[in-house]
């Protein structure tokens, strides 16, 4: 069964207002929180490296997301290239930050966007998975008033960093079903040093409370799928359990216990991680970092976790052969 969306509720002619207002915005940038004030209309960029167009590196149904996410079809993935944070760590550092902008990355007309949104729902997937798209909210919103009026019905998901400017995440609300935010560091210390922006936690906390005050928490359907709500991310990190502590205690404080989180265990060294440079996370997180994490969890009251299963047990699950 395919859910269908909020911005259907919204009605095209508001999802086309929107879109209007996002654009116009790009005049003087201000769509994330690094507020680079660059006339992107013009083709000027600053630290996203994208200008009036948004860069598309793939677009396909993707089998790897959470469960409630990519269910039996896949979550119908488009993967936006560069990023408004410079993660040293970053397992798409070729995507985020070794793109070159210019030429060689013209982007994708809003249109094109639309016609990926609209083939991915041909195909059967569940929902559109909308992955490092903080910078180029603008250019998704221009994107999917054309695929709306297309004809497109499927629920959104919004799969950022939560380093979202609260401007553009009001211009979501009523459109975004499903926000997956990663929160990836509590200390502004640590931010600097491995994202270079010490205002991350603060920008991420506050997105994070505007997407849940959006959605709420996760609600999945009988048959499985995620439907709408927050579905938080957090990468445990080598040597950081205090950073995830901090998170932890604060999803379940200010947030809820009943918040539906995916702790991740798949950090390894890569980016420009080396043992020069960045020695401390030059490592895999260990088994009993990972373990404590979730001691960290059950202790906080947070039983929501995200178990990653093979398709098959989804299957099994509703009897689909």
């Amino acid at each position: 069964m395919l859910s269908t969306a909020a911005y259907l509720k919204l009605g095209i002619s508001q999802v086309q207002e929107r879109a209007r207002r996002a654009v116009a915005g790009l005049v003087d940038c201000r769509a994330c929180p690094r507020d680079c004030r660059v006339d992107r209309l013009a083709d000027k960029w600053a630290a996203c490296k994208t200008g009036r167009y948004a860069v598309v590196s793939s677009c396909f149904p993707h089998l790897g997301e959470e469960d409630p996410l990519r269910g039996w079809n896949g979550s119908g993935t488009i993967f936006f290239s560069h990023c408004n944070l410079r993660c040293v760590f970053c397992q798409n550092y070729d995507i985020s930050q070794g793109v070159p902008p210019g030429p060689a990355a013209a982007g994708s007309r809003p249109a094109e966007i639309a016609a990926m949104m609209l083939g991915l729902q041909e195909l059967g997937c569940h929902n559109i998975n909308l992955v490092t798209p903080e910078h180029v909210v603008p250019q998704v919103l221009e994107a999917l008033a054309i695929a709306v009026d297309g004809g497109l019905t499927l629920p959104i998901v919004y799969n950022t960093s939560a380093y979202d400017a609260l401007e553009s995440l009001e211009l979501l609300d009523g459109i975004v079903d499903i926000y997956m935010p990663d929160f990836k560091f509590w200390s502004p210390e640590s931010s600097r040093r491995y994202m270079k922006a010490a205002d991350y936690p603060e920008a991420a906390r506050a997105a994070i409370r505007e997407m849940h005050r959006q959605v709420g928490p996760l609600q999945i359907s009988a048959d499985g799928l995620a439907t709408r709500g927050v579905l938080l991310r957090h990468l445990v990190m080598p040597g950081g359990l205090e950073e995830t502590r901090a998170i932890l205690s604060w999803i379940a404080t200010e947030l809820g216990t009943d918040t539906y989180i995916n702790l991740m265990d798949q950090y390894r060294p890569a980016g420009r991680v080396c043992s020069e440079h960045y020695p401390e996370i030059n490592r895999r997180t260990a088994a009993s970092e990972y373990r404590e994490a979730h001691e960290i969890a059950a202790a906080l009251g947070l039983t929501r976790l995200d178990e990653r299963g093979p398709p098959a047990r989804l299957f099994r699950r509703l009897n689909i052969t």
